[in-house]
């Protein structure tokens, strides 16, 4: 258990619950961004959707991100993983969803703007990288296959 000791599991379950407020923020996000681009620039809806995105990228995506990856790099330095090939590719389908998060939140300042570059069938398809990405790290933490 390394230098957590016993506040290993402690730390492996806020680890969990920080990655399950993740996800929702980045199955939310996307779905908001879809309605967004849909309303006129000019609307007052245009302002509402910049006021929820905004809250659910600054309440809830930001924090639980970094929740994420400051329990998840205490567990690596205390469990040793770093050197397991399931956790090496774990880890860069993490970094992968970091990006993802990166660039919705870029999208979403797009948007703010008025500016509309993705059609709302991209941005409905874009909605489905975090499911995928989710199924496959659950499958190499449980599994290890490697």
């Amino acid at each position: 258990m390394g230098f957590l000791g016993g506040a290993y599991l402690w730390v492996k379950a806020a680890h969990v619950i920080f990655v399950i407020f993740w996800m929702a923020g980045l199955f939310m996000l996307p779905r908001y961004l879809v309605y967004h681009q849909e309303a006129d620039p000019e609307s007052p809806e245009n302002a509402i959707w910049v006021s929820r995105e905004h809250k659910l990228i600054s309440i809830i995506l930001n924090p639980a991100m970094i929740a994420v990856w400051a329990c998840g790099l205490a567990l690596l330095v205390s469990s040793g993983a770093a050197f397991q090939q399931w956790f090496q590719l774990k880890f860069l389908f993490v970094i992968g969803l970091s990006g993802y998060h990166g660039w919705l939140v870029g999208y979403h300042r797009t948007l703010a703007r008025g500016q509309r570059l993705l059609s709302g069938n991209a941005l409905r398809l874009l909605n489905e990288v975090p499911g995928i990405t989710v199924v496959v790290i659950v499958f190499l933490v449980i599994i290890k296959p490697f």
